[in-house]
């Protein structure tokens, strides 16, 4: 892969583990971590070891917290419940600033191609949640490629007459995207303009 010594190879090789990061960015991180003073470097592990330590998964919701339930599952409205695939996707909504409700982690979408099947996804914790009889509204907040609305389908015909209120994102955002990327305006008005599916 390069001609640098070990320690430095070892490094390069940890990076490119991380999502996104290829070999010639993977070299840039490690030379940056190499010029860091030893207190930076020595804070960058601290943060890394203090969040594998201290943040889990809401047992409720699925995402990512401190305190279990999480803050919003503890503060919001939980007769609405959107749904979506990753913990990202909570954080890309909740910039807007609008919605009230609570929300569910599925841990991903529907991909037998790669081997994500119904029982690797947390859609068990999902019908369990909704079973309590409180829920009115289940947003769909999946992304549109393919797996996406085969998700939302499964979901859609699983609550079909369960007279719970089912509704899509409105299609302001274009197919194939995920949620992270999509810009505040379009996702919000995505939002506020769901169809009942």
């Amino acid at each position: 892969m390069s001609n640098y010594i070990e320690p430095i190879a070892r490094l390069v090789n940890m990076f490119t583990k991380l999502p996104g990061v290829g070999a010639k960015t993977a070299q840039r991180y490690a030379l940056k971590v190499l010029s860091m003073s030893d207190a930076e470097a020595q804070n960058f592990v601290d943060a890394i070891l203090h969040a594998k330590q201290n943040v889990k998964l809401c047992s409720v919701c699925g995402n990512y917290t401190e305190q279990d339930p999480c803050k919003i599952c503890s503060t919001r409205d939980h007769s609405i419940i959107c749904v979506v695939h990753e913990t990202k996707d909570v954080d890309a909504i909740e910039r807007l600033g609008e919605f009230k409700g609570v929300y569910h982690v599925l841990g991903g979408a529907l991909n037998p191609a790669n081997n994500v099947n119904i029982g690797d996804l947390r859609f068990a914790e999902l019908f369990r949640r909704l079973q309590k009889g409180d829920t009115k509204e289940v947003i769909l907040a999946t992304n549109t490629r393919v797996e996406g609305e085969a998700t939302a389908t499964y979901i859609a015909r699983f609550l079909k007459g369960s007279g719970i209120k089912v509704t899509r994102l409105a299609q302001g955002i274009s197919s194939g995207s995920e949620l992270q990327y999509a810009d505040e305006v379009t996702l919000s008005r995505a939002f506020s303009n769901r169809q009942e599916i």
